[in-house]
């Protein structure tokens, strides 16, 4: 595969234009989307979201945008404001919560200790700025500064040992901060992406200690992320073959588990910057520095190219997290899978495999597993086939689907 200039051309042509729309989504949009791991040896946690997502731009007033997403017990809500604080910089104001959403799995060296697991759930209220620093410019550069407040009730599973104390009550008041140049659509289909970026996020929390046995473990009383990416997806216009390659790369100041950068399994959309290891448990190694790079290529098949396949890998340094330790600190994974997008364009459904070459079992190492993802768009047919987008959510955070699959 060579990069023509019709691959080069797409990049500043056809694909700036939506980056250049903003943090606040502007397109009406009503979809489902749904993502489902299973490992194939070993048991770990069940990893597995659905939603359904809702947005409508001028809800209200034309500078209004009201977005929604549903997921079982589970309820995330944003209100943005274009130009709620000038011309050039556009405010939004969030409310989250459900069941289950702060659960936590204990995964050591590829162990899922489930009497060391527990549930919890929480809520959260935010506001956010997003500052468009270049106006003039084809590919926007924004700044974005997002404060909140989380509260989280902890307690335990079934499985937990009765012996296992969990962590107390506590609320984290949260500050992002971040540089974001170009930007990227997290959808499976959308064929362009082009982003550098640069985020720090500071939590304080008001209860802190030790917890588990006999207070073994402990939750800091504040901690403070790093991290950055930089990402490039090209597609052909002609074929439609699409290459994609990230880096991503972060590390964590007075981390605990709950601030630990968490890697493994394959759910493109379980956060705004997933760090997906084919072959892994999800979130299965527990990092306080990494750096992650992720390569896939696709490429559709037969003439009406309704059927892609896929090929990824992923790689990179671990430094653990204190008591996660490993005999390497090197983990990679290599992974295949089939799409098949119907002619419509309103709905998808992967079908996709991975094998961890350095995942940690009983057996040694190595680990296959497998996942399905599948989208369903209401509004494909008035937007087009590409034009699938969902900005700024985090399905996983409702863990309810652990408790329905098991």
């Amino acid at each position: 595969m060579t990069f023509s200039g019709k691959w080069v051309g797409l990049v500043f042509s056809a694909g700036i234009p939506f980056i250049a729309l903003g943090q606040i989504d502007p397109i009406q949009r009503r979809l489902v989307q749904v993502g489902y791991n299973q490992p194939l040896e070993g048991r770990g946690p069940i990893a597995a979201y659905g939603f359904y997502y809702y947005n409508k731009p001028q809800f209200l007033s034309s500078n209004l945008t009201l977005r929604v997403a549903v997921a079982p017990i589970y309820l995330d809500t944003d209100l943005g404001v274009t130009g709620g604080l000038g011309p050039n910089t556009d405010l939004s104001f969030g409310v989250a919560g459900g069941g289950f959403a702060d659960s936590y799995s204990e995964i050591r060296q590829g162990q899922y200790l489930r009497r060391e697991s527990f549930i919890g759930h929480g809520g959260e209220i935010t506001s956010s700025i997003y500052h468009r620093a270049n106006p003039a410019q084809s590919v926007p550069l924004w700044g974005v500064v997002r404060g909140g407040v989380h509260e989280s009730f902890f307690g335990r599973d079934g499985d937990t040992d009765p012996g296992f104390e969990t962590p107390r009550e506590r609320a984290t008041f949260r500050l992002r901060t971040g540089l974001r140049f170009g930007g990227e659509e997290p959808s499976l289909t959308e064929p362009l992406a082009l982003e550098l970026s640069v985020w720090q996020e500071t939590r304080w929390r008001t209860e802190s200690g030790p917890y588990g046995f006999s207070g073994d473990r402990s939750v800091e009383p504040g901690s403070h992320q790093f991290w950055g990416r930089a990402l490039l997806r090209l597609t052909s216009i002609e074929s439609e073959q699409s290459f994609e390659l990230s880096l991503t790369a972060g590390t964590v100041a007075k981390e605990d588990r709950f601030s630990a950068f968490r890697l493994g399994g394959l759910l493109p959309f379980a956060s705004e910057f997933p760090l997906n290891l084919p072959g892994y448990y999800f979130q299965e190694l527990s990092a306080k520095r990494f750096a992650l790079l992720n390569g896939e290529y696709s490429y559709p098949f037969f003439s009406g190219k309704n059927w892609r396949m896929i090929t990824l890998a992923a790689g990179g340094p671990v430094e653990y997290l204190d008591g996660f330790e490993q005999p390497d600190n090197w983990h990679a994974g290599v992974g295949g899978g089939l799409t098949f997008i119907s002619p419509s364009g309103s709905w998808f459904a992967t079908l996709v495999y991975g094998y961890g070459l350095n995942a940690l079992r009983d057996h040694g190492r190595g680990a296959n597993q497998v996942g399905l993802l599948f989208q369903y768009d209401f509004e494909a047919r008035r937007r087009g086939k590409f034009r699938w987008f969902i900005p700024g959510i985090d399905p996983y955070r409702s863990r309810a689907g652990e408790r329905i699959f098991r």
